[in-house]
């Protein structure tokens, strides 16, 4: 069995998400999945490097699967870009060690969310874009995203049930971009929990709208209540960027 690592793009919008679910096939993984078994002639696991909600898109996931096959990185790459669904495209295709394992052996992944700040439809970008058009004043919310910064306890901005895993992460970079109406707000670190994105990109408009102060982030970083925290945004603005390892 021979391991290849898998650059990946997709939209997301007309997905369940990225893993596979034993009630529909329309998941990323699950198509993968299918076409690679095909492809081979006998079974094909997909791993990825983290799970995309439904909705949310993506620039650089990467994902491994181990296959039994003769096909050169060059030829599974035309195949895999032929019979996929035109929302769906493999940017590379490399064989790697047999030990490289998408998800374990992430150190960092980028992720950029993407609002408009407008009463104006922007009809281009409706699809990637969540609208916002309530006036928001960019300093505070960069002023509070610089509290969020370091390792914390982010149980406040999940919205996965209390469990035993550790809700500790680390957040090296959280960058606001304005280009005329569109805002983009990217997290850089090294993992993110369950809505996690989502919910610190609305507890910052909610910053930027006035409705809380910079100041309240080490607050809700202390607690650990998620219902102290802000609104979680639409799921159509999310695209994971970049995975490093």
């Amino acid at each position: 069995m021979r391991n290849f690592k898998l650059l990946l793009e997709y939209e997301g919008t007309r997905y369940q998400g990225w893993q596979k679910q034993e009630n529909t096939e329309n998941t990323i993984q699950g198509k993968l999945e299918t076409l690679l078994c095909k492809m081979c002639g006998s079974k094909v696991e997909v791993q990825g490097s983290g799970r995309t909600d439904a909705g949310v898109h993506a620039r650089g996931q990467v994902a491994n699967a181990h296959m039994d096959t003769d096909m050169t990185a060059e030829e599974i790459l035309a195949y895999m870009n032929r019979y996929l669904p035109k929302d769906i495209g493999v940017v590379s295709v490399e064989e790697v060690p047999e030990r490289f394992h998408s998800r374990l052996l992430v150190k960092e992944k980028t992720y950029c969310y993407q609002v408009i700040n407008s009463s104006m439809p922007h009809i281009f970008d409706r699809r990637y874009s969540y609208a916002h058009p309530a006036p928001l004043n960019v300093e505070a919310m960069r002023a509070a995203a610089g509290r969020l910064v370091g390792t914390h306890d982010f149980a406040a901005f999940t919205s996965a049930k209390k469990g035993k895993k550790s809700t500790v992460r680390s957040i090296t970079e959280i960058r606001i971009e304005k280009e005329q109406d569109m805002l983009r707000f990217y997290f850089r670190g090294n993992g993110f929990l369950f809505h996690m994105v989502r919910i610190l990109t609305g507890t910052l408009l909610e910053v930027g709208e006035g409705r809380r102060a910079p100041e309240d982030m080490e607050v809700l970083l202390t607690c650990g209540n998620r219902e102290q925290a802000g609104t979680l945004v639409p799921a159509l603005g999310l695209t994971l960027l970049e995975v490093r390892y």
